[in-house]
């Protein structure tokens, strides 16, 4: 106990330091995932060619790597950024590789007379995705969209290592300092498991006022 009431103001920086990398980084990937998935589904070739291509090589791609990629190879070409930028771009591109994979499925599942009765109305596809399909897809994708967003907060775990504030990052110091490792971990696990479990509470929520009857 004495290693959380001798540090609270460190393992509090690190756990707001992970709440900031989760809900920045979700909402680029929420943002990027629905953009990508409407390309995927686009009736213009080069768009669907891009979507395919973003999915295929962020899904196929390290997490680690991706870092890497972002956080050291991008300020070689002049974009300078803070480190917790960087990893919000990296944690948001990401994702938005498997939530683009979720709303692409629910889209699948909304039967195609709908989205014709829509184009015989003379809308648009934009306006048919937006007002027709994306409502009835996204009925059946939040609990997957909710289990992405929560290994989005877990895999935040890795911007630790890039220098930036977060919540596993704490045990270096306090190691350092001589406290039991164990109950650090002990302590650093609690402070994920709120993160993780609050995600998932406001999915279940969702889900049960706007999810598929079961």
């Amino acid at each position: 106990m004495d290693v959380l009431t001798d540090n609270f103001s460190t393992f509090g920086e690190g756990f707001i330091g992970t709440v900031e990398l989760t809900v920045f980084a979700s909402v680029l990937a929420l943002v990027l995932g629905f953009l990508m998935a409407s390309f995927r589904v686009a009736p213009v070739g080069s768009l669907r060619a891009f979507g395919t291509a973003w999915v295929t090589v962020l899904r196929n791609t390290p997490l680690t790597l991706l870092f890497f990629a972002v956080l050291l190879g991008l300020p070689r070409f002049g974009l300078v950024l803070p480190f917790t930028v960087f990893a919000v771009l990296a944690l948001g591109c990401y994702t938005s590789a498997f939530i683009c994979e979720a709303l692409r499925s629910g889209i699948n599942t909304v039967p195609k007379g709908q989205g014709e009765a829509a184009r015989s109305l003379g809308m648009t596809f934009g306006q048919t995705l937006s007002s027709v399909v994306l409502p009835q897809a996204f009925r059946s994708v939040i609990a997957p969209v909710g289990s992405n967003l929560i290994a989005l907060a877990k895999n935040s775990a890795i911007a630790g290592a890039f220098s930036v504030t977060e919540l596993l990052g704490t045990y270096k110091t306090l190691n350092e300092l001589g406290y039991n490792i164990i109950w650090t971990f002990v302590w650093i696990a609690l402070g994920y498991l709120i993160i993780t479990l609050a995600i998932s509470a406001v999915f279940n929520i969702l889900e049960q006022r706007w999810g598929v009857a079961r």
